[in-house]
């Protein structure tokens, strides 16, 4: 099996690899949540040293000049979009009496038409109209049998807790084709933990059957991630066509030192393997506010499944490279510039990246 080394980028929660004509792209959440960043390169163990670069920054003031959230490069026809979340201001309230208090996100798109998504051709397209005003944030986006979907977290009012799953078809990858369809809720134990959350969602579609995932709890080490499973024949906007895990698939895992492992994506490796992406924290005691802890890394792993199709989900695995041990924020090498304790030597990096995908 094709070992990567991990992480396999620092200090960038909610990663998103997409593999395209033979380059890895990355973009995650950036501990500023002051920018959209991405970053390339031919093997997924070759991300940490690529070079980052910023293709769309926060505004001064308005719905788009705080937290900027989870984006997600995806590529839907002849462009490239970014789905990301943005909000007024950093604070949270209860949009309702009684309702859960949440943060004001709003889910918003970035387009790009040129074949590379480097080239600084990016544009707004503004907010995704869900239906309704309320928390939202953690789109992704997929295509079957030619209709694209997007499945986002966001609250409602009248249902406990800070977010549900909700998908939609789409008429153009920013504008919804019809109604929102609630396909999950918190309800099991593990996903109420802290928070009452569903969030996070990735898709895979692999041997008839497509596979969700997304995220549930608080952030910290009760953080993990379930399933939702439809077949690929089945009419996707009826819940009833979903399957719902009631145990997490993947949670954390002290003996390797892993906590807190979610808000995943999925790729591949070269040869066509499913590569799990995620991220995790190394320790579990934060000081503060834990969103304004840097150290979620960008983490990777190969996904085995089993002679039926079923994915193996295993445990988190341990790292095999340096990790920080501050909460200082790192430049985007993951190197401190002037030298530092816990910097990842670029020796260790080099020869780690050698023998990896």
């Amino acid at each position: 099996m094709t070992h990567i080394p991990n992480p396999i980028v620092l200090q960038r929660a909610d990663p998103c690899v997409l593999r395209h004509d033979g380059q890895y792209y990355f973009t995650g959440s950036h501990p500023a949540y002051d920018r959209v960043v991405l970053r390339r390169a031919e093997r997924l163990a070759d991300l940490q040293a690529a070079d980052e670069v910023t293709i769309w920054e926060r505004h001064a003031d308005g719905p788009q000049s705080h937290l900027i959230w989870a984006p997600e490069l995806h590529r839907v026809g002849d462009a490239w979009y970014v789905y990301y979340a943005a909000a007024p201001d950093a604070g949270v309230r209860a949009d309702a009496p009684g309702a859960a208090e949440t943060f004001n996100h709003r889910v918003y798109v970035l387009e790009n038409r040129s074949a590379d998504p480097f080239a600084p051709t990016w544009v707004e397209r503004g907010q995704v109209d869900t239906g309704w005003e309320s928390f939202a944030l953690d789109a992704t986006s997929f295509v079957l049998d030619g209709t694209q979907y997007l499945v986002w977290a966001q609250q409602d009012v009248t249902i406990r807790g800070n977010s549900n799953l909700y998908i939609a078809p789409m008429a153009n990858p920013w504008t919804l084709a019809g109604p929102a369809v609630l396909l999950t809720r918190p309800e099991h134990d593990w996903e109420t933990a802290g928070f009452w959350v569903n969030e996070g969602p990735s898709v895979l579609v692999r041997e008839g059957r497509v596979l969700l995932t997304y995220s549930g709890a608080a952030t910290g080490p009760e953080y993990a991630m379930g399933l939702l499973t439809a077949s690929t024949d089945a009419d996707l906007l009826d819940p009833a066509s979903w399957t719902k895990s009631p145990d997490p698939v993947f949670v954390s895992h002290p003996d390797h030192g892993q906590y807190g492992p979610g808000h995943n994506s999925f790729t591949t490796t070269p040869e066509g393997d499913v590569v799990l992406v995620y991220h995790a924290r190394t320790y579990t005691q934060i000081d503060g506010d834990p969103l304004w802890d840097p150290n979620r890394h960008a983490r990777a792993q190969v996904l085995p499944f089993d002679a039926d199709g079923t994915p193996v989900w295993g445990v988190p695995v341990p790292d095999d490279r340096p990790v920080p041990t501050t909460t200082d924020v790192l430049p985007p090498s993951g190197l401190r510039t002037a030298g530092g304790d816990d910097a990842p030597p670029a020796s260790s990096v080099d020869t780690l990246a050698d023998a990896s995908a």
